[in-house]
């Protein structure tokens, strides 16, 4: 085998739904003061009994399944998450144990926004290299665990849920290298830190990086692929914010794409919003087999990933 690709994805939400009206019911907000700033109309919050690791394996549940695999298939599992509670066992050694997935490696990788285009590259590594058959790479965050919901400027944004790929040998690549790095002396303008660990943000420190710095970046994972922005069928970037998003899509500059903007209705939900977009506009028959989607992650550490995928 020369490369692999995503045979399959899916996705997983909490039931309930957090709206704008709601939100004005704890803090000085409203819908139209929220959707002018950040495009978001909803979210969806997961309640105290329903833990990262649940979220994460029904969304790798749903990827198994419309790959018509089992989980014996699997032999790693890869989670993206910031939000994880305990330090052991790791979210992914839960996920493989709700799961039942016999003897696979397990880990967590921690690159917050960034964390799934990441761990699927890491995946990608590890089938070309042969380390691995098959991966479970998934992204699942549940940012309302740390989110001051006294304060207006970042519970706006957050949301929970989980996204799902599975990733095998293939005979022609058909995840493209990856471009990643970061902006070590801007770490500080994303930060999940303290007791109890909270989120916070220099908003607008990230909007100037992003719809400035990120454009050129997102273009070179297109060249490495062999593609110019134009022959893309989508562009699924970090669903921060609907202010981000347009704009950085535009200056990439791919102008026959679909843009993913599930933040309207999913809000920020970290290393989980990567997949979840990709898995609905699969869902929603917005792209077919074969389309060239370019995934870009970026935020948390100022680090950003992207590369070029085949839709499953």
């Amino acid at each position: 085998m020369n490369g692999s690709r995503i045979a399959a994805v899916g996705h997983y939400q909490p039931a309930k739904v957090l709206t704008n009206e709601d939100l004005a019911g704890l803090v000085d907000t409203s819908d139209e003061w929220i959707r002018s700033r950040v495009g978001i109309r909803t979210r969806h919050i997961a309640g105290p009994d329903e833990p990262v690791d649940e979220l994460a394996a029904h969304a790798a549940a749903k990827a198994l399944a419309a790959a018509g695999l089992t989980p014996a298939d699997i032999d790693l599992v890869l989670v993206a998450t910031s939000t994880a509670v305990d330090r052991s066992p790791n979210t992914a050694a839960r996920v493989a144990a709700r799961l039942a997935v016999p003897q696979a490696a397990t880990m967590d990788l921690n690159v917050v926004c960034a964390g799934f285009t990441h761990a699927l590259a890491t995946a990608d590594h590890a089938v070309r290299a042969g380390g691995a058959s098959r991966a479970l790479v998934i992204g699942a965050d549940k940012m309302s665990d740390v989110t001051d919901w006294s304060d207006r400027t970042t519970c706006v944004l957050v949301g929970d849920g989980a996204g799902a790929a599975v990733v095998e040998a293939a005979d022609e690549p058909a995840i493209g290298p990856v471009l990643w790095g970061s902006v070590p002396e801007m770490g500080n303008a994303v930060r999940i830190e303290g007791t109890p660990p909270r989120f916070a943000q220099e908003g607008q420190s990230v909007y100037r990086w992003a719809t400035t710095q990120l454009p050129p970046i997102a273009r070179r994972a297109c060249e490495r692929a062999g593609l110019t922005p134009a022959d893309l069928a989508a562009v699924v970037l970090h669903q921060a914010n609907l202010r981000i998003i347009e704009p950085l899509a535009e200056k990439i500059g791919a102008v026959n794409a679909v843009v993913a903007r599930d933040v309207t209705e999913s809000g920020n939900t970290s290393a989980a919003s990567i997949p979840l977009a990709l898995s609905k506009l699969v869902e929603q028959g917005a792209i077919t087999t074969g389309d060239p989607v370019l995934l870009f992650g970026f935020g948390g550490n100022l680090s950003y990933a992207g590369q070029v995928v085949r839709c499953p």
